[in-house]
């Protein structure tokens, strides 16, 4: 994708992204090193430097096969002094976990900026997670921008703390932060500080017990150190009357909610409020002097009660007994996003107050349900209608256990193809555990190619080297689809450009499958019949790994538009049709609708040119309108 404002001179307001917003203050800073793994809501961080460094030739940016290894990256380039960002969406600092504990125990000679893109009510994700729990847990500080209006200024601040205290800091987003556009005055760019020098000290850089026990008792001091500086930070503000008996705590972008409610409610200016960008530790001196006289704290924050909690630990180390409420309390619900009439209603019980203003109350109406699918064209329904449709001639039984990507929509009816996901890489281990489970049933363990680069690769050697004996069924279309078209290992180039590919049949073939095999997912007769052979190697105890490669059709579709190739459109021939449905009630290409007499017809404004509905119809109905392009096969195999 193309970023020119992150190339915007010094002074400029540019209307951009909350995550754009990071990658340029990262330039203005001069961070010389950038790793990530694409994860809705943190993708366009690493995009966004990217486009810079293939414009300005600097800093180095790359997409890593996972999070720990852009975490690992960035924290190498750190300890030799070079100012470095790794991003990631939150659950990928579970991935991170291992390297970002050691880290706060080595420190760094230089930024090491964290950026964890949480997502609460699980647009894009599996759980709702609060990241600022890490911090607390790895003595990480946090730092959490009140709104995507604050997010350069927090960005530059986190990596400047960091530098200061040679430590690493997270910098903690919400959806509402990354996603959200806002107007920013731009700083100067920075040359990049890319070349750095490591000094040899075994003593803090290698993590031997004996070492570690005194860096721990290290990491404990300079957490105390670290509050006090914040309770200084330019980033915490109160306003309203210091004298008030209610003091607000918006954290994070829970603030903006928090401000917003009080303005509402006619209280905004006669109550306390205090904006907490610096989240974990506390700032504990600032806090102190905002607790005293105050005889009820409401705290409004997205995710987890993390700084409630700490503010009841440290009002009762102080001595201090007020009433402190939000989401312990029941005042602000636990679970999702934080919603303005909520915070509203939350404020307005725990004052007592009766009434609520019309303009805080909740809407009458609800916008209607969109369920999800899979694009018309998408390689993987083909797939997903060809399993199910081979194991029902096969008489077998089989269970689904899935993984994170496009293809986790395979969920839903009438594919069905997807009983257990839980997370990147799972379903091969979990399928792995299947197969030693249950005997009635085979076991088809789906995943992406870049799931399978990131955390599907131990799994395999593990199913091989155990013989555990099921499908493993790699959805190869040649990019990271699901969070933006990302490269990765299979798509045959890196972020910067350069020709790289490392096909997964090779891996699988290393790894010691029993069987491999690749297969066109757009061409059903073959893909009927390559499925069928794979399932009966599974069946009969072999660990079966079949390949399915077709392009991601968003990514054809625009290939085929730059490169001037002419892509097929198909009608139906109302004469053959035998309204059957199978095209749209089993196949369910939502291209394919259905006429009032039950008839099939597509709608040109969504069919792709795929063609595969051409093999499904057993009427020969669909056609294509005219000759279908060589040229366009090629681009749709993904070879």
């Amino acid at each position: 994708m193309s970023y020119p404002e992150m190339l915007s001179p010094a002074g400029s307001r540019v209307f951009t992204l909350g995550n754009v917003a990071i990658a340029r203050a990262s330039l203005e800073y001069g961070v010389g090193v950038a790793a990530g793994y694409p994860g809705t809501p943190s993708s366009e961080i690493i995009e966004a430097l990217g486009y810079a460094a293939r414009k300005l030739g600097y800093p180095y940016v790359e997409w890593s096969v996972n999070e720990k290894v852009a975490f690992e990256v960035a924290y190498g380039a750190a300890m030799a002094g070079v100012p470095s960002i790794v991003t990631m969406k939150h659950v990928g600092l579970n991935v991170a976990a291992d390297p970002l504990f050691s880290s706060a125990y080595t420190g760094v000679e230089s930024s090491l900026l964290v950026v964890s893109a949480d997502d609460p009510s699980m647009w894009s994700s599996q759980n709702e997670q609060d990241n600022r729990i890490y911090g607390l847990h790895a003595y990480v500080p946090v730092f959490e921008p009140a709104g995507a209006q604050e997010v350069r200024e927090a960005t530059l601040e986190a990596l400047r703390f960091s530098e200061e205290h040679k430590h690493p800091v997270i910098l903690r987003t919400v959806t509402r932060v990354s996603h959200t556009r806002a107007l920013y005055t731009f700083g100067e760019l920075r040359g990049p500080r890319m070349e750095g020098r490591f000094q040899r000290d075994p003593s803090r850089w290698a993590l031997v017990p004996a070492h570690a026990r005194r860096r721990r008792e290290e990491l404990v001091k300079k957490w105390e150190l670290f509050s006090h500086h914040l309770s200084s930070s330019a980033l915490n503000a109160a306003e309203g009357p210091e004298g008030s008996e209610l003091l607000v705590v918006g954290a994070g972008i829970g603030f903006r909610y928090a401000r917003e409610a009080l303005s509402r409610l006619g209280l905004l200016g006669k109550v306390r409020l205090l904006k907490l960008t610096t989240t974990v530790p506390l700032p504990r001196e600032l806090i102190a002097s905002e607790l005293e006289r105050k005889e009820k704290v409401f705290v409004v924050e997205e995710g987890e009660p993390v700084v409630e909690d700490q503010l009841k630990l440290l009002s009762f180390d102080l001595g201090m007994r007020p009433l402190i409420m939000g989401k312990r309390s029941g005042h602000v619900k636990l679970t999702g996003e934080l919603r303005l009439d909520a915070v509203a209603e939350g404020i307005a019980s725990a004052l007592g107050l009766s009434s609520l203003p019309r303009e805080v109350r909740k809407p009458s109406l609800s916008p209607p349900p969109r369920p999800p699918t899979l694009c018309p064209g998408c390689p993987y329904r083909g797939v997903f209608y060809s399993l199910r449709k081979v194991a029902s001639k096969m008489k077998l039984k089989l269970i689904y256990s899935g993984d994170i990507g496009c293809y986790s929509l395979g969920i839903n009816p009438p594919l069905s193809s997807q009983d257990i996901i839980v997370e990147m890489g799972g379903s091969l281990g979990v399928g792995a555990g299947l197969t030693r489970a249950v005997k009635d049933a085979v076991v088809v363990a789906t995943i992406g190619d870049s799931t399978f680069y990131h955390a599907g690769m131990p799994g395999l050697v593990n199913a091989a080297f155990n013989g555990a004996p099921m499908l493993v069924l790699v959805l190869d279309n040649g990019t990271t689809a699901m969070t933006g078209h990302q490269p990765n290992p299979a798509t045959g180039h890196n972020l910067r450009g350069e020709a790289r590919r490392i096909p997964i049949e090779e891996i699988a073939r290393a790894a010691g499958a029993s069987s491999v095999r690749v297969v066109n997912s757009f061409e059903m007769e073959e893909l009927d019949k390559v499925v069928a052979e794979a399932l009966t190697d599974a069946r009969g105890g072999k660990l079966s790994v079949l390949v399915a490669r077709g392009a991601c059709i968003l990514e054809a579709v625009a290939e085929a538009r730059e490169s001037k190739i002419q892509r097929p459109l198909y009608y139906v021939e109302q004469d053959r049709c035998r309204a059957c449905t199978i095209c749209y009630n089993l196949f369910a290409c939502p291209a394919i609708l259905s006429s009032q007499d039950g008839k099939a017809k597509i709608d040109p404004s969504l069919c792709t040119g795929c063609g595969v509905c051409v093999d499904v119809c057993p009427f020969d109905a669909i056609l294509p309108r005219g000759e279908v392009e060589e040229s366009w096969r090629r681009l749709l195999s993904g070879g």
